[in-house]
């Protein structure tokens, strides 16, 4: 019965699971020092082998002893808190025996003061009850705390022939009874301990299945979108009446009751939750007047809010409202700790990722952005040559180098652009090319007309015409360079072949998966192009460079159909 009435209390019950400070041992001693007292008065008084009495023993006559369970509180004690618990508990119970009076008072107060100090000893250094240990332990020590007991009655109780009578009566009895309660009492004590790693499995499972399906939304960060989804997949998760997830400034979604004063866009509705956010604590609230919403009969009646934080700093809040105080107990509180822990660990990685991806950008278009200088001065120099000779044909590739500089320009501001935009910047670059080397190389284009408004990286065809040109022709006076685009299926492959020298073959390997050293160049551009369509399409994209030495290079990209909104109206 003390078992199961300890088991119901919240304070036991941390006790049983946590390490024990000099508070709980304090409370462990007080606890079954005093299961040890209430059972030195229930024992049965007996006399001569016989049984004198069975009410309340707060007087035993010099001949009679007690037969209790008082070793038994004294070894769970000893067992659960160590040493310091088990003595403590042994001279509460040992000392108040020895009050009661009785031929084995004396014995009785020693072996139970024994029994504490040995089952603590034993307790510390085999961890005897555990939630995976076998309570068998446990039944063995206090069974041979009772036999101790009966040692010790049989060597200091006199008579002696009373005391070895009173042993063969009680002695079976005792151990039988000692053992079986404590078998109960350990097995209860586990089952707390089951108890609450069921309750822990069960939340840490809902927790992460809330987290698993709220990862897509909350790695798009705190937007009115990703919010509202999140909300709902929390509202249906948890036995809250209202999800509301807030920023620093204003409500981003809202999903339940309360929905018709509490709505996204709005400032905040409750001064909780600008305190949380100040703070950035969980606050709990069981009334409508802790919430303090600005309606009167708004139905919330407890609130739990919790911060968002990214990198220490809360950047929002998470609030899960109830329309009786009675439900926001303790798992909930828990859980919303526990999600409030997560929710902010995919803010960070989604933070993460967001400034990672900027510095990727910030990479690409810096090298999108860049003109080779030589490029610029040989084009300005045959411009001036021209300018004299042929008006007509200086301005024409005035224009092309305008058309040039602003590919460059849509190349640095926009992720993808359409083919046709990027074939005109190929173009305009050889128009400036082939003034210089009239007659040196010949392009091809063969576009299928359906392709030209499908969205590519910018900055893919340009770089490998011009490697062509400066790499594969520089020991020829002639070549061609072919470009082709077609659709194979619901995919677009893009290529660029010319008959060039070849790239050799110690080379082919590593051009395109890293920087490579060489006489004429790095491969870096190959690289860039190559990790711009695996960052952007992933498993969609593939990049593949074929040549044999002195047949020619052909470079194939295989990138996905897509054709979504493009404007010029930012460059």
């Amino acid at each position: 019965m003390v078992a199961f009435l300890l088991s119901r209390l919240k304070s036991f019950r941390q006790i049983v699971h946590q390490e024990h400070n000099q508070k709980e041992k304090m409370l462990l001693i007080l606890i079954f020092g005093a299961f040890g007292i209430i059972s030195n008065y229930t024992g049965i008084e007996i006399n001569n082998g016989a049984i004198v009495s069975q009410t309340w023993q707060a007087d035993v006559d010099y001949d009679a002893a007690i037969a209790n369970t008082r070793i038994m509180g004294v070894a769970i004690g000893g067992l659960l808190g160590g040493p310091i618990v088990g003595l403590g508990v042994g001279l509460i119970a040992g000392l108040h025996r020895l009050t009661l009076g009785g031929f084995t008072a004396e014995a009785c107060a020693i072996s139970t003061i024994l029994a504490g100090l040995i089952t603590g000893l034993l307790g510390r250094r085999f961890g005897i009850i555990g939630r995976n240990r076998s309570p068998w332990g446990a039944v063995a020590v206090g069974i041979l705390m009772e036999i101790i007991q009966m040692g010790v009655i049989l060597l200091t109780a006199r008579p002696f022939e009373a005391a070895s009578h009173l042993v063969e009566v009680i002695a079976i009895p005792m151990i039988t009874i000692n053992g079986l309660g404590t078998l109960i009492f350990i097995m209860i004590i586990q089952s707390i301990l089951m108890e609450e790693e069921r309750t822990r499995a069960l939340q840490t499972h809902n927790a992460l299945q809330i987290a698993q399906q709220t990862l897509p939304f909350f790695r798009q960060g705190l937007n009115f979108h990703s919010c509202g989804e999140a909300a709902k997949i929390i509202l249906q998760a948890t036995k809250a009446d209202a999800i509301s997830i807030t920023d620093k400034k204003q409500v981003l979604a809202h999903a339940g009751a309360a929905s018709d004063h509490h709505q996204p866009g709005q400032n905040m509705a409750t001064l909780l939750t600008k305190k949380v956010i100040e703070n950035g604590k969980i606050l709990i609230a069981r009334s409508t007047e802790e919430i303090q919403c600005y309606r009167e009969n708004c139905p919330l009646q407890a609130a739990i809010v919790v911060p968002l934080q990214v990198r220490d700093e809360t950047v929002g809040s998470l609030k899960l409202y109830f329309e009786d105080a009675e439900k926001l107990d303790q798992v909930e509180q828990e859980l919303a700790e526990g999600l409030s822990k997560l929710f902010s660990t995919q803010l960070e990685l989604a933070e993460a990722e967001r400034q990672q991806k900027l510095l990727k950008d910030a990479e690409v278009k810096a090298l999108q952005a860049q003109v080779h200088p030589h490029f610029l001065f040989n084009a300005i120099n045959t411009i001036s040559s021209l300018v004299r000779t042929d008006a007509q044909k200086a301005r024409k590739l005035l224009i092309q180098l305008g058309v040039f500089f602003r590919s460059n320009l849509q190349g640095a501001r926009h992720l993808l652009i359409p083919l046709e935009k990027e074939i005109e910047h190929v173009e305009a670059y050889l128009s400036l090319e082939q003034a210089r080397f009239p007659g040196k190389y010949e392009v091809e284009f063969d576009i299928e007309p359906q392709l030209n408004h499908v969205l590519i990286p910018p900055f893919t065809l340009q770089p490998l015409v011009e490697n062509a040109i400066r790499h594969a022709f520089s020991n020829r006076k002639q070549g061609n360079v072919k470009v082709t685009a077609y659709m194979n299926r619901d995919k677009m492959m893009l290529t660029t072949e010319d008959n060039g020298k070849g790239i050799p073959a110690d080379l082919i390997q590593s051009l395109g998966k890293e920087s490579v050293r060489s006489e004429e160049g790095t491969g870096t551009a190959l690289w860039n192009i190559r990790k711009r369509i695996q960052e952007i399409y992933g498993m969609e994209g593939s990049f593949m460079i074929q040549s044999e030495q002195d047949s020619g290079t052909k470079v194939t990209m295989t990138l996905p159909l897509t054709q979504n909104k493009w404007s010029e109206n930012d460059v």
